[in-house]
């Protein structure tokens, strides 16, 4: 994705951080918070045709992505 680019009306991309075999990571801004903070957007895109690794790929990134929510909400727990 090339930066200034919204998706889904509520993210702005700002620069791709990384490229792997599962997808594409990129900075970001959120536009529906206050001050627009920035967070990481990750793009599920496996670089393989095989159809036996997308069903993986996703499971993997289901999980690491309720890892990243969980740690996020106990970081905002403990900064009250």
């Amino acid at each position: 994705m090339r930066p200034g680019t919204i998706l889904r009306n509520h993210y702005k991309i700002i620069k791709t951080l990384g490229s792997g075999g599962f997808g594409d990571t990129y900075l970001a801004e959120d536009l529906d918070l206050p001050r627009n903070p920035k967070c990481v957007v990750k793009h599920l895109k496996p670089k393989t045709s095989d159809p036996t690794v997308f069903p993986i790929a996703l499971k993997l990134f289901e999980r690491e992505a309720e890892a990243l929510y969980e740690l996020y909400h106990v970081r905002m727990i403990s900064d009250d």
